[in-house]
């Protein structure tokens, strides 16, 4: 991984705590005197923004002298002494980025015992944005790690590790110090174990990195900002295979996409974790060890084998969920196969437990009853039964098995095919939308006559080939430069109107994963036939499933057209956090009265095209999208002018 150097804030150090470390160290102390640092409410009154309960750690600029500008921060580093134990420093999980709550523990650079110098990297912590170097700015020795490598979601400012200033007092740090750090990781690993919730999870806590070799940890990228968990689609890279910086690990299926995963370490790939075919893998969470020597590759593995360190998917059982369902008795509805099967067979329906939703009796109900016997009773209390004659009873056992086998072929009628990452993203952002934007609709029909014609000129003058599509991206976007407020998004936050600075227009592309959605840069800047290269290029990388996160994160406005089939109009969904999408229809030759070149007005037949435009109505007023759709409508009634 990339390693970005980001020095640790320096230590506040006034005049008056140094005071108060030498009183403590010239001798004895009795009840009156100070025990440890943190407890000295006289020191730290000197000391702005500092509380009695802990000291914080202070950012400052370091000139002739030390200027002491107050932070929030919480400290990475806490000094204690006593007269019974050593002085002793605890070294916090610092903040190493402004959005950093919690951090990885990546590698331990430095071990028990070593000594340290200012400067020196103790550790690699992975934070929020990348994997950064926690430098040291005390000297003297590492006396105790409470954090190991490999620990998740270490909160800012939880102790992972003890320094002392005299390698002769690593021995007498006593056992209780950082304590509670390590009942947090126990606690935490008793919860994940707990968790079973069905996904493929590994656990880090399986992982004993003081019996494997150096190594290097790979955890699920975050390829997108949106994304949280990914699926490992394809390995490319097997377990002894040699790993140059930049060479593909393997294919993860994110939300959007289907992405290539590189390395930027080189060394060897010891150990895949997370198998291929792993769904919801979280992001951060461990999928495979790499190794700078080939011959540990076979150490890692003797101790990964021993440990199960990928949990596998739990089966749902719905034992329980059968067995509450037929102890239910009574029924407030009934099915109508049910109810045939009742009248035939004279059963008591009152008898039969309902296992239906809310409280139906089921065809399945009174089967499962014709074969254990219950119900018999000829008096059914579902209406006037009549008794049955003899020659029906007679018969009920082969029209049993039929019914049991026509039930059984129904089960096998259905088959249950899983969502891809990408649609189940598509399917809780469409909710979403629907949910929480004011869907204005606004339809028009549009001459497709001069585009028709000016395609076909391009075609024989100029043999530059464009499909009906391509025109109509550069349409719209031409609409969107002369009416400016509707290319625009609606700002939560701030609760107003945004405007764009560019026009960048989606183009909705069906793939055999979902709906996605290239982007065309500028659209109102491009030519015709580079958007139609464009396009080709970008739905071409989107049926693969290679599109770059640039490719189809963003974007001003958004476009779907089912003009390729047999659907004359349709209303699209908004794209948010985008404000506007036009549905474009298949074209239909109409007669229309038309006027002639003689002023009087003659039946004609041209080719008609519905565009309806779905926009939000925080965005798109009635002025707006009058204005829009006006706009549109004069843009494909003369074609032309969009080349000045």
């Amino acid at each position: 991984m990339a390693l970005s150097r980001l020095r640790h804030p320096l230590i506040f150090r006034a005049p008056s705590l140094l005071r108060a470390r030498r009183l403590l160290a010239a001798g004895p102390c009795n009840s009156s005197t100070l025990r440890s640092l943190h407890h000295v409410p006289g020191v730290l009154n000197q000391i702005p923004d500092v509380d009695a309960s802990s000291l914080r750690l202070l950012n400052f600029r370091l000139l002739s002298e030390v200027h002491v500008v107050p932070s929030k921060l919480q400290s990475g580093v806490r000094h204690f002494s006593s007269a019974e134990a050593p002085s002793y420093t605890e070294v916090g999980m610092p903040a190493l980025s402004p959005t950093m709550t919690q951090g990885n523990i990546a590698k331990w650079i430095k071990k028990e015992g070593d000594k340290i110098q200012a400067g020196d990297v103790l550790c690699l912590i992975e934070t929020d944005k990348a994997t950064l170097e926690f430098e040291t700015l005390e000297e003297g020795f590492l006396a105790k790690i409470l954090v190991p490598e490999g620990t998740k979601d270490v909160p800012v400012g939880q102790t992972i590790a003890i320094t002392v200033e005299e390698a002769d007092d690593i021995q007498k740090v006593p056992a209780t110090v950082g304590g509670a750090s390590e009942v947090k990781n126990q606690a935490s690993s008793q919860t994940d174990a707990a968790r079973g919730d069905g996904a493929t999870e590994v656990s880090p806590a399986n992982i004993s990195s003081s019996e494997l070799p150096p190594h290097l940890i790979l955890d699920m990228p975050a390829l997108s900002p949106t994304m949280n968990q990914g699926n490992i689609f394809k390995w490319r890279k097997k377990e002894g295979d040699k790993i140059e910086v930049g060479d593909v690990l393997c294919e993860i299926e994110t939300d959007k996409a289907t992405l290539e995963h590189e390395s930027l370490e080189e060394g060897f790939l010891a150990k895949i974790l997370a198998p291929e075919g792993s769904k919801d893998v979280a992001v951060g969470q461990p999928i495979a060890i790499m190794v700078e020597d080939e011959n540990d590759i076979e150490a890692v593995r003797t101790s990964i084998s021993g440990n199960n360190v990928v949990k596998e998917e739990k089966p749902v059982s719905h034992d329980v969920t059968t067995e509450v369902r037929t102890q239910t008795t009574g029924f407030n509805r009934i099915s109508p196969a049910a109810k045939v099967l009742i009248m035939e067979h004279g059963l008591d329906a009152s008898s039969i437990p309902a296992s239906g939703p809310r409280g139906t009796l089921l065809k399945g109900d009174v089967l499962a009853a014709l074969k254990s016997g219950k119900g018999s009773s000829n008096n059914s209390s579902v209406g006037k039964a009549t008794p049955s004659p003899p020659q029906v009873n007679q018969q009920a056992t082969p029209t049993k098995s039929l019914d049991l086998k026509s039930d059984g072929q129904q089960k096998d009628a259905y088959e249950d095919l899983p969502n891809s990452q990408i649609r189940k993203v598509i399917a809780a952002r469409l909710l979403e939308s629907k949910q929480s934007t004011p869907h204005l609709y606004l339809s028009t029909d549009v001459i497709l006559d001069s585009l028709l014609s000016f395609r076909k000129e391009l075609k024989e003058k100029y043999d530059v080939k464009v499909s009906v599509n391509d025109i109509v991206i550069k349409v719209v976007a031409a609409t969107l430069r002369n009416v400016p407020g509707a290319n625009a998004y609606w700002d939560d936050g701030k609760g107003e109107v945004v405007l764009c600075d560019s026009v960048d227009i989606s183009v909705a592309v069906a793939t055999e994963k979902g709906l996605m959605t290239p982007i065309i840069r500028n659209a109102d800047q491009k030519s015709i036939s580079s958007i139609s290269a464009e396009i080709k290029e970008l739905a071409g990388k989107a049926r693969a499933g290679k599109l770059k996160p640039n490719e189809f994160q963003g974007g001003t406005f958004s476009i779907s057209n089912l003009g390729m089939f047999p659907v004359d109009r349709f209303c699209a969904i908004i794209n948010p956090p985008q404000a506007g999408i036009i549905a474009v229809g298949r074209g239909n030759k109409v007669v229309e009265p038309v006027v002639g070149a003689d002023g009087i007005e003659k039946p004609a037949v041209v080719n008609k095209m519905s565009l309806t435009l779905s926009a939000d109505h925080r965005v798109f007023d009635g002025k707006v999208g009058g204005a829009f759709v006006s706009a549109l409508s004069s843009n494909f009634s003369d074609i032309k002018k969009l080349l000045l």
